[in-house]
Protein backbone atom coordinates (compact mmCIF):
# COMPACT_ATOMS: atom_id res chain seq x y z
CA UNK A 1 0.00 0.00 0.00
CA UNK A 2 1.46 3.15 -1.13
CA UNK A 3 2.48 5.61 1.85
CA UNK A 4 -0.18 9.03 2.43
CA UNK A 5 0.76 11.71 4.21
CA UNK A 6 -2.08 12.52 6.61
CA UNK A 7 -0.39 16.37 6.64
CA UNK A 8 0.72 18.66 3.95
CA UNK A 9 3.35 21.12 5.71
CA UNK A 10 2.13 24.90 4.81
CA UNK A 11 4.37 27.20 6.77
CA UNK A 12 8.17 26.18 7.86
CA UNK A 13 8.17 28.65 11.42
CA UNK A 14 12.26 28.10 12.28
CA UNK A 15 14.12 24.97 13.36
CA UNK A 16 15.41 23.42 16.80
CA UNK A 17 19.25 23.89 17.93
CA UNK A 18 18.27 20.89 20.09
CA UNK A 19 19.04 16.94 18.91
CA UNK A 20 21.40 15.59 16.13
CA UNK A 21 19.02 15.40 13.89
CA UNK A 22 17.58 20.05 14.51
CA UNK A 23 14.33 19.12 12.89
CA UNK A 24 12.22 21.77 11.31
CA UNK A 25 9.54 23.63 13.09
CA UNK A 26 6.38 23.67 10.81
CA UNK A 27 2.96 24.42 10.64
CA UNK A 28 0.50 21.35 9.13
CA UNK A 29 -2.56 22.24 7.05
CA UNK A 30 -4.49 20.97 10.10
CA UNK A 31 -3.18 24.17 11.98
CA UNK A 32 -0.94 22.48 14.18
CA UNK A 33 2.71 22.72 14.86
CA UNK A 34 4.91 19.56 14.14
CA UNK A 35 8.63 19.35 14.65
CA UNK A 36 9.19 17.47 11.32
CA UNK A 37 12.26 15.33 10.20
CA UNK A 38 13.40 15.28 6.48
CA UNK A 39 15.99 14.81 4.26
CA UNK A 40 18.88 15.69 6.01
CA UNK A 41 17.81 13.44 8.93
CA UNK A 42 19.20 10.52 6.96
CA UNK A 43 16.97 7.39 5.36
CA UNK A 44 18.26 5.93 8.38
CA UNK A 45 16.35 7.91 10.80
CA UNK A 46 13.51 8.80 9.31
CA UNK A 47 12.32 4.99 9.24
CA UNK A 48 13.97 4.08 12.69
CA UNK A 49 11.54 7.12 14.09
CA UNK A 50 8.47 5.81 11.79
CA UNK A 51 8.66 2.37 13.09
CA UNK A 52 9.79 2.89 16.25
CA UNK A 53 6.66 5.19 16.46
CA UNK A 54 4.18 2.81 14.97
CA UNK A 55 5.74 -0.19 18.09
CA UNK A 56 5.71 2.34 20.67
CA UNK A 57 2.12 3.10 19.55
CA UNK A 58 1.29 -0.94 19.65
CA UNK A 59 3.15 -0.98 22.82
CA UNK A 60 1.35 1.38 24.83
CA UNK A 61 3.75 4.02 25.40
CA UNK A 62 2.81 7.36 25.95
CA UNK A 63 4.15 8.75 22.79
CA UNK A 64 3.76 12.33 20.79
CA UNK A 65 1.31 11.98 18.46
CA UNK A 66 3.14 11.52 14.65
CA UNK A 67 2.29 11.81 11.25
CA UNK A 68 3.43 10.96 8.06
CA UNK A 69 3.45 14.43 6.28
CA UNK A 70 4.49 16.35 2.83
CA UNK A 71 6.81 19.14 1.91
CA UNK A 72 5.73 20.67 -1.20
CA UNK A 73 7.83 21.06 -3.70
CA UNK A 74 6.91 25.15 -4.21
CA UNK A 75 8.17 25.29 -0.44
CA UNK A 76 11.33 24.97 -0.84
CA UNK A 77 11.84 25.97 -4.78
CA UNK A 78 10.60 29.59 -3.10
CA UNK A 79 13.25 29.26 -0.39
CA UNK A 80 11.89 30.10 2.09
CA UNK A 81 14.96 29.54 4.26
CA UNK A 82 18.23 29.22 3.72
CA UNK A 83 18.70 25.58 4.83
CA UNK A 84 15.28 24.37 3.33
CA UNK A 85 16.88 21.80 1.09
CA UNK A 86 17.84 20.26 4.33
CA UNK A 87 14.52 19.65 4.83
CA UNK A 88 13.72 18.84 1.10
CA UNK A 89 10.20 17.86 -0.29
CA UNK A 90 8.18 14.72 -0.62
CA UNK A 91 6.97 12.64 2.78
CA UNK A 92 8.58 13.38 5.93
CA UNK A 93 8.56 12.63 9.72
CA UNK A 94 6.51 14.64 12.06
CA UNK A 95 5.95 14.97 15.38
CA UNK A 96 3.38 16.95 17.13
CA UNK A 97 4.00 19.85 19.75
CA UNK A 98 2.19 20.06 22.94
CA UNK A 99 1.45 23.32 24.14
CA UNK A 100 2.88 22.79 27.60
CA UNK A 101 5.66 20.44 27.71
CA UNK A 102 9.05 20.78 28.72
CA UNK A 103 12.01 18.47 28.36
CA UNK A 104 11.97 16.03 31.02
CA UNK A 105 14.47 16.45 34.03
CA UNK A 106 16.00 15.06 37.16
CA UNK A 107 13.02 16.70 39.28
CA UNK A 108 10.05 15.34 36.95
CA UNK A 109 11.76 12.04 36.15
CA UNK A 110 11.12 11.45 39.62
CA UNK A 111 7.57 11.90 38.90
CA UNK A 112 7.04 9.85 36.43
CA UNK A 113 5.01 6.70 37.64
CA UNK A 114 7.74 3.29 38.02
CA UNK A 115 4.90 1.52 35.51
CA UNK A 116 5.60 4.02 32.79
CA UNK A 117 9.53 3.96 33.64
CA UNK A 118 10.01 0.26 33.36
CA UNK A 119 7.92 0.33 29.84
CA UNK A 120 10.22 3.44 28.82
CA UNK A 121 13.73 1.74 29.33
CA UNK A 122 12.06 -2.18 28.24
CA UNK A 123 10.80 -0.80 25.00
CA UNK A 124 14.59 1.17 24.36
CA UNK A 125 16.21 -1.98 25.27
CA UNK A 126 13.84 -4.23 22.87
CA UNK A 127 14.33 -1.29 19.80
CA UNK A 128 17.81 -0.39 20.87
CA UNK A 129 17.52 2.73 21.43
CA UNK A 130 20.51 4.21 23.47
CA UNK A 131 19.61 7.79 23.06
CA UNK A 132 18.14 8.55 26.43
CA UNK A 133 20.79 9.31 28.94
CA UNK A 134 20.18 11.34 32.00
CA UNK A 135 22.51 10.74 35.22
CA UNK A 136 23.90 13.09 37.83
CA UNK A 137 26.46 14.76 35.06
CA UNK A 138 23.69 15.47 33.08
CA UNK A 139 22.45 14.31 29.61
CA UNK A 140 19.66 14.56 27.25
CA UNK A 141 16.79 11.77 27.62
CA UNK A 142 14.65 13.00 24.42
CA UNK A 143 11.83 12.81 26.56
CA UNK A 144 9.48 15.33 27.76
CA UNK A 145 6.93 16.43 30.61
CA UNK A 146 3.63 17.52 30.11
CA UNK A 147 3.15 20.35 32.67
CA UNK A 148 -1.13 20.15 32.34
CA UNK A 149 -1.47 16.50 31.96
CA UNK A 150 1.09 15.94 34.54
CA UNK A 151 2.55 12.61 32.48
CA UNK A 152 5.49 11.54 30.39
CA UNK A 153 5.53 11.91 26.45
CA UNK A 154 7.62 10.31 24.47
CA UNK A 155 9.62 11.51 21.62
CA UNK A 156 12.81 10.84 18.98
CA UNK A 157 13.38 6.93 17.94
CA UNK A 158 15.54 8.10 15.47
CA UNK A 159 18.54 6.08 16.58
CA UNK A 160 16.47 3.11 17.26
CA UNK A 161 17.93 -0.18 15.66
CA UNK A 162 21.49 0.59 16.66
CA UNK A 163 23.72 -1.75 15.09
CA UNK A 164 26.21 -0.26 17.30
CA UNK A 165 24.29 -0.30 20.54
CA UNK A 166 26.36 -0.80 23.47
CA UNK A 167 24.32 -2.48 26.40
CA UNK A 168 26.50 -1.73 29.47
CA UNK A 169 26.51 1.82 28.56
CA UNK A 170 22.36 1.55 28.04
CA UNK A 171 21.73 0.26 31.74
CA UNK A 172 24.62 2.50 33.00
CA UNK A 173 23.17 5.73 31.82
CA UNK A 174 19.43 5.58 30.18
CA UNK A 175 17.37 7.78 32.11
CA UNK A 176 15.35 5.00 33.58
CA UNK A 177 18.11 2.94 34.30
CA UNK A 178 17.48 2.31 37.95
CA UNK A 179 14.04 0.89 37.35
CA UNK A 180 16.00 -2.01 35.33
CA UNK A 181 16.56 -4.52 37.90
CA UNK A 182 12.97 -4.28 38.75
CA UNK A 183 12.15 -6.39 35.72
CA UNK A 184 15.34 -8.28 34.90
CA UNK A 185 15.00 -9.64 38.16
CA UNK A 186 11.43 -10.22 38.03
CA UNK A 187 10.25 -13.21 35.91
CA UNK A 188 6.57 -12.67 35.64
CA UNK A 189 7.10 -8.80 34.72
CA UNK A 190 9.51 -10.41 31.96
CA UNK A 191 6.74 -12.58 30.76
CA UNK A 192 4.04 -10.05 31.34
CA UNK A 193 6.63 -7.69 28.86
CA UNK A 194 6.95 -10.28 26.57
CA UNK A 195 3.72 -10.91 25.62
CA UNK A 196 3.31 -6.89 24.92
CA UNK A 197 6.48 -7.18 22.75
CA UNK A 198 5.00 -10.40 20.85
CA UNK A 199 1.58 -7.87 20.64
CA UNK A 200 3.46 -4.95 19.32
CA UNK A 201 5.01 -6.38 16.62
CA UNK A 202 1.85 -7.65 14.92
CA UNK A 203 1.91 -3.88 13.55
CA UNK A 204 5.57 -4.75 11.15
CA UNK A 205 4.05 -5.95 8.22
CA UNK A 206 1.38 -2.72 7.96
CA UNK A 207 4.28 -0.54 9.54
CA UNK A 208 7.13 -2.03 6.81
CA UNK A 209 4.28 -1.45 4.24
CA UNK A 210 3.66 2.57 5.07
CA UNK A 211 7.14 3.18 5.03
CA UNK A 212 7.34 5.31 1.84
CA UNK A 213 9.36 3.96 -1.11
CA UNK A 214 11.94 7.20 -1.40
CA UNK A 215 13.37 6.47 2.38
CA UNK A 216 15.02 3.29 0.74
CA UNK A 217 17.35 5.52 -1.25
CA UNK A 218 20.13 7.96 -0.91
CA UNK A 219 19.97 9.08 -4.39
CA UNK A 220 19.29 8.15 -7.79
CA UNK A 221 19.67 4.46 -8.04
CA UNK A 222 22.02 4.87 -4.39
CA UNK A 223 20.20 2.32 -2.11
CA UNK A 224 20.17 3.67 1.42
CA UNK A 225 22.14 2.32 4.59
CA UNK A 226 19.33 0.87 6.03
CA UNK A 227 18.05 -3.00 6.21
CA UNK A 228 14.80 -4.40 6.66
CA UNK A 229 16.10 -7.48 7.20
CA UNK A 230 18.40 -5.99 10.55
CA UNK A 231 15.00 -4.03 11.84
CA UNK A 232 12.97 -7.38 11.82
CA UNK A 233 16.09 -9.21 13.37
CA UNK A 234 16.65 -6.78 15.95
CA UNK A 235 12.92 -6.91 16.92
CA UNK A 236 12.80 -11.07 17.27
CA UNK A 237 15.12 -11.13 19.90
CA UNK A 238 11.99 -11.03 21.85
CA UNK A 239 11.10 -14.70 21.39
CA UNK A 240 14.75 -15.56 22.43
CA UNK A 241 15.29 -17.24 25.97
CA UNK A 242 18.58 -14.64 26.49
CA UNK A 243 16.67 -11.71 25.33
CA UNK A 244 17.33 -9.81 28.84
CA UNK A 245 21.34 -10.68 29.40
CA UNK A 246 23.87 -8.99 28.49
CA UNK A 247 25.94 -9.80 25.30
Amino acid sequence: MPAQPTVVIEEVLGRSTQGMTRPFICRGDDGEIYYVKGFDAGRHSLIAEWVAARLASAFDLPIADYALAEVPVQLVEAKVRADIRDLGSGLVFASRKLANAQELTPTTRDRVPDSVARDVIVFDWWVRNEDRHLTAFGGNPNLLWDVAGEQLVVIDHNRAFDTDFRAEHFLSSHVFADHWNTVFGDHDRRATYRRRMEKAIECLPAARDSIPEAWWWAGEGVHANVSWDAIALCLARCHLDDFWDLP
